[in-house]
């Protein structure tokens, strides 16, 4: 495990929640050191298919955390509990 925690936020270039969501997780990612990658679904249909209407999905290490607005509560407990994971011998 590495010291930084991964996030995957998927979206669609021209959704406005998806650059709500982006922008509101900026903070989160300095504060923890946390880096996201931004997945267009559009570009692949198993995702497409997978998260259609639900854009946009945030997950952390694969666990989905929140979909349309940023639970800020609940993406801040993930990066906490990694953090402690991370840091533990």
């Amino acid at each position: 495990m590495t010291g930084m925690a991964s996030l995957t936020l998927y979206g669609r270039a021209w959704c406005h929640l998806c650059e709500d969501m982006r922008a509101a997780l900026e903070p989160l990612l300095v504060e923890f050191g946390a880096q996201v990658t931004v997945v267009d679904v559009d570009t692949d249909p198993l995702l497409e298919a997978r998260y259609n209407e639900l854009v946009p999905v945030l997950l952390c290490e694969g666990v989905e955390l929140c979909h349309y607005h940023l639970d800020e509560a609940r993406v801040r407990a993930a990066l906490t509990a990694y953090a402690r994971r991370a840091a533990a011998p």
